[in-house]
């Protein structure tokens, strides 16, 4: 046929033995075909990366259960009742955790109240809710960019914004009047204190801690604690009696009443200045109590919970989504009742980790508490407080071997608190996690 050219078939680059590329011999390592590249390498990298991460999770968990194993050995004997009811003490066989226990539950309970909702909140904005505008873009960008960041900056940081904002809060709350004192105060009653001839408190009110000391004089009212049949009295605020101060001065008599004495002070006797605080005790600034050091650790774990959060949403399918909005669903209740149930199990991962971090933080805690000898439980948010890392830390401070061991069963009731707290999050997870399966 006219205009045909070349190899009767029609293909150039086909030789008479059929193989293409022109190589006559077909073999696929001559200069016409490209080198397949050999496997073998490729199979032995991958054994030898496979077996190097198990020699690393082997001598992780080893180095683990050598740790745990040293202190259950050292610390077992230690724990008992006493260890877990009695404040610290000089002596080491009365020395408790009292405290300290009722300390980190209190700070980690309020933390995670404060933190968990903030941050799930702050999560949704920033991945569900994302600006359009690109001045908003710009924004998002900017916010998410400062979130990674705190993420890793170091707790002593945040000890010391916390110090400065919620124990001091700028020097904006200073009382002029009264350094030291708190600018405002809600459900505390202050009183002066005198101890009476009887071997008896005496309290009188006075309008607040800022007021001039109170000078006693004769039918004066003030309230004492009432005593039992023993003799010892009941310190409960709540319980005070009222009496007639009896004033005397050094030229005069002792009564022989034993009722009148134990009411009876010196005209010149000196008081001393007390406070009682109720539960609801509020005060600006907050002080060096449980809020500024719940408000601390929240500031340390709050971008933890929102980057776990946002891959948590991140990883709900689309398609639930577009399903939801199909059947007509605004975007919060597409968020409410599809996005946020099958990202709980997630988001509760990601709060088991940032916790574990709260309740085992020391650094933040010591700038705001500080290393004090607290012997009663804290009864309200303003009440001074130690938590158990503190106190484990000052334990293994001291030279003594007892408190060496002391200090290993504190680190048990410790544990035993973290993994409680991980169960009911773990159990909050399963139990969402069912019904989306």
């Amino acid at each position: 046929m006219s205009g045909m050219t070349g190899h009767p078939t029609g293909n150039a680059n086909i030789n008479p033995n059929g193989n293409p590329n022109g190589n006559p011999n077909g073999n696929p390592n001559s200069p016409g075909t490209p080198a397949l590249r050999g496997s073998g390498g490729r199979y032995k990298i991958d054994h030898g990366f496979h077996l190097l991460c198990i020699a690393t999770a082997v001598v992780s968990v080893s180095i683990l259960v050598w740790l745990l194993v040293s202190i259950f050995r050292e610390g077992w004997s230690w724990l008992d009742w006493q260890l877990l009811s009695n404040p610290p003490e000089p002596d080491p066989n009365q020395a408790g955790i009292y405290p300290a226990i009722f300390g980190t539950i209190w700070v980690c309970s309020l933390c995670a109240l404060l933190t968990l909702p903030i941050g799930i909140a702050t999560a949704i904005l920033l991945e569900e809710f994302k600006p359009r505008s690109r001045f908003g873009q710009w924004l998002y960008g900017l916010i998410q960019i400062n979130i990674s960041n705190l993420a890793g900056v170091p707790s002593v940081v945040y000890g010391i914004l916390g110090l400065t904002a919620f124990v001091h809060m700028f020097g904006l709350f200073a009382n002029e009047s009264a350094p030291g004192q708190p600018a405002a105060e809600i459900g505390v009653t202050t009183y002066d204190q005198f101890f009476t001839e009887g071997d008896r408190t005496a309290l009188i009110p006075v309008p607040d801690a800022a007021a001039a000391v109170t000078t006693p004089t004769p039918g004066m009212t003030a309230y004492m604690f009432p005593r039992d049949a023993t003799g010892k009295s009941d310190i409960n605020y709540d319980h005070l009696v009222a009496v007639n101060l009896n004033v005397i001065s050094y030229d005069d008599d002792y009564p022989d009443d034993p009722e009148l004495l134990s009411r009876t002070v010196f005209a010149d006797a000196e008081a001393g200045r007390i406070t009682d605080k109720s539960w609801y005790h509020l005060r600006l600034p907050f002080g060096r109590g449980i809020l500024a050091g719940s408000l601390t650790l929240m500031l340390v774990i709050l971008p933890v919970i929102i980057i776990s959060t946002q891959e948590a949403l991140r990883g709900v399918p689309g398609s639930l989504r577009d399903g939801a909005r199909g059947l007509g669903a605004t975007p919060w209740q597409v968020v409410w009742n599809v996005t946020l149930p099958a990202a709980t199990p997630g988001i509760m991962t990601g709060s088991i980790l940032a916790m574990s971090r709260a309740i085992g933080e020391t650094a933040p805690i010591l700038i705001i508490a500080g290393i004090v000898y607290i012997c009663t439980a804290p009864a309200h948010l303003m009440d001074d407080f130690t938590v158990m890392p503190l106190q484990i830390y000052n334990w293994i401070s001291r030279p003594q071997d007892e408190f060496h061991h002391i200090a290993a069963a504190g680190i048990i009731v410790l544990l035993a608190i973290l993994l409680t707290f991980n169960a009911v999050a773990v159990l909050i997870r399963q139990s969402m996690q069912r019904p989306l399966s």
